[in-house]
Parts: C-alpha cells; structure tokens; sequence
C-alpha cells in the first residue's frame, strides 16, 4: 500500500508540473495580445522560469527581436538561448549578478523611443534575481535576510523590497518610457497581484509608503536613515502605454494535480489554492485530515497550494515544503502519505524540490537517529528527510507557480 502511495505521488507531481510548463503560454499570450509595431523590440525575461519563458518567445518572435536579456537562478539556464545575453544571479538574497543583470537592462532600454516596445517575460525569483539598489548593497542583502528570517509574507517582503530599488515598484517601466511595454506574468503570489508578483517591476504599485513603514516596524527591521528615507518615498502609481498578461498561476498546478488524482481513482478535494501559514502549521493540519479520513475504506486526495512561511529558529539546512511534509510525518495514520513540492524545483536554499513521506515515516526517523520536533526546531529538515529517502529531486523546472501539497488516504 505505501509503495503504491509514493508511486501514485511520482505520477501527480509529474502531471501536475507539466501542466504549469510557462511555454504554451507564453506563445499564447503572445500570438492573441501582443501587436508588433515598426520599432526596435527588445526581450527581457527575469525569473526562475526566464530559460523557457524567453525560449518559446524566441521561437515565435525570431529576429524580430532586436536585441535581449535573460535573468534566472544560478544552474536555471543549462544552454544558450538564441544570440541573447543570459545572466545567471543570486536567490533568495541579490548579488552582484542580480545588480549587473538590472543595470544591462536599463542599458538596452535608456535608448528607446515611442516607436519601440519591451517584452518582459516575468515570473516568481525576480526580485532577488534583477536588481539595482537605492541603498549599499550589503545593507539591501542584510534587509532581505532579515525579513527571509521573520517569517514575513511575500507580499509583505515585496513591498519593502520595492523601495529600496531603482528597477521594482513600476520603476522599470517607466524607464522604459516612451516606449511600449508588454509583460507577460507566469505568477507565483497567491491571488495574482500584478504589483507584488516579483515586485512587480513594470505594475503600477498600489502599496503605499505608510504600509512599508508599518511592516518594518512589525519586524523591528534594522534600518538605516537612507533606508528609511527609501520607505518614505512613493512609488510610481501610474503608468503608461503597459500591458500585462497572466499566464499561469497555482490554482492551474491545483487542478493539474487534482486532475491527475482522478485519474489514479482518488476522490479528489482542491482545499486551498490560497495556502498562507507557516509551513509546520499546514502539515499539521493535513495530518490532523489524515486522522479524521483514514480508515474508511476509501480512497482519497486533499489539495492545499499556495505558499507558506518558515519563522527560522535554527541554523540547519531546510526549506517550507521540507518542514511541511516532515511536520505531518509525526501525525500521520497508517496508509496515508504527503507530499509537498516548490513548482520550481528547489525548495528554499536546498537542491530538493520539497518531500514526500507517508505513515512508515516517523519510525524510519526514530530509527536513523531524528527527533521531528527538535528537527523542526533546528530548521534542519533536509538531513532528516535525506536519511530516510524522502526527499524529492527534481532539479529546477523551468516553472514558478508556488507549491503544492498532496495528502493521499488509501484504506
């Protein structure tokens, strides 16, 4: 029963990320909305998702393009694409790649008139990935692992990160001015808010400086006065000649995933595609599932997406969907199993992709040696769930929608 379990789980992951691959879309996106003027057209894609995003845009566009840029995540890039500059850079903190990366796409931009048009294929990572600072750098990397640490939102970190930067918060489209700009979105924030999703570098910024001061307070950030001043300072709320389009998001992963559940004989419960706790929190809860379902004689699938939290208490090597999945091993019933997976393939600074385990788990941990709770309490999931085969390695995807985590009852 367990071994059909984790087979039943290789089969809906697989499904549900090839059903997010961003290619299809984006030639969707770009053969229905898009118009080519007279002009110059320059491509700028920036995310994990930037190799695929820019490729399929590549394979429609051609030499049309005049000239292009693609940012995405060290090892997220295996091949050149077209004649195009490729950079790989720094995530979840920037580095100096990440301010390269931005300052060559101002470059290609600065130049252009009415008659040009940008492409901006944007998907989740790109806040960290392109970026130029308004403060040292040092202290920019300082803040982000500050908030990376507090267990603050996406949204909440975004819109500190935009004030800080010369490129998000709309900043970027409008240096881009005169110039027309089409961005197509493969989005990784829950609801799609066009302005936060990789902060929203060519959106017209809807938060506010009141509400950037308040997070940083709720932190107790330390900052210094230019920082300060930075927060202070209000973001372009108004933008011209921009399009966007949003290509795919994690209620398209859930319905993958539901799908393919179906198919394996599941009865099937999307229960979430808004998933916003922390991460032990949900694997608790989808244990707490387990307990109520399992035993009944039927078999079934519950589906939580979105993205959780990780409040860092230790210095161990982990990530949200690791501490998700190891957080449910310790309540799970007898025949029933979790997985949780990054859709981009790492699951925060670690090579996995996140982690399955099922009701056998918890005593393979005991075995090799692991306490879950001091596991948890150390943010040091990755060891554990290496020690007993649980982790998944699916290297990167070459999407970005947010995770997605299964709980599967077979009795």
């Amino acid at each position: 029963m367990i071994v059909k379990l984790r087979e039943d789980a290789g089969t809906i992951l697989t499904q549900a990320l090839q059903a997010v691959m961003p290619e299809q879309a984006v030639r969707r996106a770009l053969t229905q909305s898009f118009t080519r003027s007279s002009g110059q057209l320059i491509m700028i894609a920036a995310g994990k998702a930037a190799g695929r995003m820019a490729q399929a845009a590549y394979e429609l566009l051609g030499n049309q393009i005049n000239s292009g840029l693609i940012i995405s995540k060290y090892g997220h890039l295996p091949r050149a694409i077209g004649p195009f500059t490729c950079i790989e850079a720094g995530h979840p903190v920037p580095d100096e790649n990440s301010f390269e990366a931005a300052r060559q796409a101002l470059a290609l931009v600065r130049p252009l008139g009415e008659a040009d048009q940008v492409i901006f294929l944007l998907s989740g990572g790109a806040s960290s990935l392109f970026e130029w600072p308004l403060i040292p750098a040092a202290e920019l990397q300082a803040i982000t692992k500050q908030l990376l640490r507090s267990a603050a939102s996406i949204v909440e970190i975004n819109c500190l990160r935009k004030r800080f930067s010369k490129v998000k918060g709309g900043r970027f489209a409008a240096a881009c001015a005169p110039a027309a700009v089409f961005t197509v979105v493969l989005s990784d924030i829950i609801g799609d808010p066009l302005d936060m999703i990789a902060s929203g570098p060519t959106t017209a910024d809807r938060s506010t400086s009141a509400q950037a001061a308040a997070i940083a307070a709720k932190y107790q950030l330390k900052l210094s006065a230019a920082a300060r001043a930075c927060l202070a300072a209000e973001t372009p709320k108004k933008l011209e000649r921009v399009q966007t389009v949003v290509t795919g998001s994690v209620k398209t992963l859930c319905l993958a995933a539901a799908a393919a559940c179906r198919q394996l004989g599941y009865e099937t419960f999307i229960l979430t595609d808004h998933l916003d706790c922390q991460a032990r929190e949900a694997g608790r809860f989808l244990a707490d599932i387990a307990q109520t379902h399992a035993g009944k004689g039927r078999r079934l699938a519950f589906i939580a997406g979105g993205e959780t939290v990780v409040h860092l208490t230790g210095q161990g090597k982990g990530g949200r969907n690791q501490e998700l999945a190891l957080a449910a091993a310790a309540g799970l019933p007898s025949g029933c199993a979790v997985f949780s997976l990054g859709s981009d393939g790492t699951d925060g600074p670690t090579d996995a992709a996140g982690a399955y385990v099922d009701s056998d788990s918890l005593a393979a941990l005991i075995r090799a040696g692991f306490d879950p709770y001091l596991v948890l309490e150390a943010n040091n999931a990755y060891p554990a769930l290496q020690a007993i085969d649980s982790l998944i390695m699916t290297g990167p995807t070459g999407t970005n929608v947010n995770d997605v985590a299964v709980l599967l009852t077979d009795q």
